[in-house]
């Protein structure tokens, strides 16, 4: 399917859902090959244990997948406001392809595709997201508090500059990405320090134990421990 020599790209990660596991190896080599990393599930439930550890810039999802289809999944991802997604389907009829476009794809591809559609469909919507985002702020509030992801600033609600070490500032970056969900400590762990980290997971309750006592000027509880499960960032962020 994709096997033309085409140039290297810049490096993004990519996430292949398909219950075609030589589909998802076929795409995954040969996107692979062309400078992206690429991540793969078989079922939507795969696909959002992935999501909610590892940053993704873009989802390839086929529609047509046993549990939760894609078009569903499509439309959660989407609602979350989550990277772009690009579905494959075997239906190619007009009203197909706008209920993908409808329910939240950025691209709508019906199977057999080309080598050079997919890549050039992949490029262009990493294009779209890029594109969105250079127009994005990079700062966040979160009860009074204002956290500029590019340059490593906090600043309380009285805009005093708090000092955070790096591991302070990742921990604190996986919460305002994914605010008021619970994530493990493993989830925590992984998006933070790289799914390769062999840190031990209670080191994260030492980071995160130490953000409690750098937020606790707000007299808000910040970050709730949910037992037996992990942490939950209890504000309500907003960009800007």
């Amino acid at each position: 399917m994709l096997n033309a020599p085409i140039p290297a790209d810049d490096s993004a990660t990519l996430l292949v859902v398909d219950d075609d596991r030589d589909i998802r190896m076929l795409l995954a080599n040969s996107l692979g090959a062309r400078g992206y990393r690429v991540e793969t599930a078989s079922n939507a439930r795969d696909m959002d244990q992935i999501l909610a550890r590892t940053p993704v810039d873009l989802v390839i999802l086929d529609v047509m997948m046993p549990g939760e289809d894609g078009l569903s999944a499509c439309r959660r991802i989407a609602q979350k406001d989550g990277p772009e997604i690009v579905l494959l389907s075997a239906l190619g009829e007009e009203q197909d392809r706008i209920l993908g476009l409808e329910v939240g794809a950025s691209h709508y591809l019906a199977k057999p595709c080309s080598p050079r559609e997919i890549l050039a469909t992949v490029r262009a919507a990493l294009r779209k997201r890029g594109a969105s985002a250079s127009v994005e702020s990079d700062v966040y509030t979160f009860d009074g508090w204002r956290i500029d992801l590019g340059s490593h600033e906090l600043f309380d609600p009285k805009g005093v500059l708090v000092g955070l070490t790096d591991g302070e500032f990742a921990v604190l970056r996986v919460f305002i990405e994914r605010p008021r969900r619970v994530l493990s400590r493993e989830a925590l762990l992984a998006a933070a320090r790289g799914p390769d980290s062999d840190a031990y997971d209670r080191a994260i309750d030492v980071q995160v134990s130490r953000l409690r006592r750098k937020l606790r000027s707000s007299g808000d509880e910040i970050i709730r421990t949910v037992r037996n499960e992990g942490y939950l960032f209890v504000p309500r962020v907003s960009r800007g």
